[in-house]
């Protein structure tokens, strides 16, 4: 059994899937540990994301909430108002399409609670052979190009800072969570730029992954507006 853990599913428009993906995300933590607790954060979403999550979650077995943010603000505003909120030790956030499949949980959660690391966090890099449905190829190889420039621009060592699958010891993650200001989907650079600031722990861990068609990113619109967000790190 895992130890307990907080889950932070962000959700904007989510209606197709929000359903499916709650449902099978409850099962998962009622499975590995029933005082698990999971968190559902609907950014200002004008679909029914969030009548169809209220629905599901009326059902759980174990700790649920339901949050929100209005206007939308952004999957980094979404992702630190879940974490801020878990109540358990360890949060982890991963995003409502599952590309990285529920049993992978143990990779990123079980080095937390032995003590090793501060942040845990999966990687689609580190070994390829584990991504199962690749990504559109322009996509994937501007996601390359981009953590490259993460690299340069900020010195973290990873190689992929944006894989939505991570998982946080709480109690010394709060300051970064309550410093961090980046609401877009850069968000992820910032939190890890400012942990390894602090001195915390941190951990790439390559995960497997599976690209699902939907995602909300803009590709030029949204790389220029990251670009722009990693560069000005360096100001802090």
């Amino acid at each position: 059994m895992l130890p307990s853990f907080s889950v932070v599913i962000p959700a904007f428009n989510e209606a197709s899937r929000i359903g499916q993906t709650v449902r099978a995300t409850l099962d998962y933590l009622q499975e590995v540990n029933p005082k698990n607790e999971l968190i559902v954060v609907n950014d200002g979403s004008t679909d029914a994301t969030a009548t169809i999550a209220r629905e599901v979650l009326s059902g759980a077995k174990i700790e649920v909430c339901l949050l929100e943010n209005f206007p939308n603000r952004g999957k980094g505003a979404a992702v630190r108002t879940g974490l801020l909120a878990a109540q358990k030790a360890i949060g982890l956030f991963f995003d409502a399409d599952l590309s990285t499949p529920l049993e992978e949980t143990p990779k990123v959660i079980e080095p937390i609670a032995a003590g090793k690391f501060d942040i845990a966090f999966g990687s689609r890099s580190l070994d390829r052979s584990l991504i199962g449905h690749h990504q559109p190829w322009g996509r994937e190889q501007g996601g390359r190009v981009f953590n490259l420039l993460v690299r340069v621009a900020t010195g973290l060592p990873f190689w992929d800072t944006q894989c939505g699958f991570k998982a946080f010891r709480l109690d010394v993650c709060r300051p970064i969570l309550e410093a961090a200001r980046i609401d877009g989907f850069a968000f992820d650079v910032e939190l890890l730029y400012l942990a390894q600031r602090a001195g915390l722990r941190l951990c790439e861990i390559p995960v497997r992954w599976n690209h699902h068609e939907g995602s909300k990113v803009q590709i030029v619109r949204d790389s220029l507006r990251m670009l722009r967000e990693v560069i000005a790190l360096r100001c802090l």
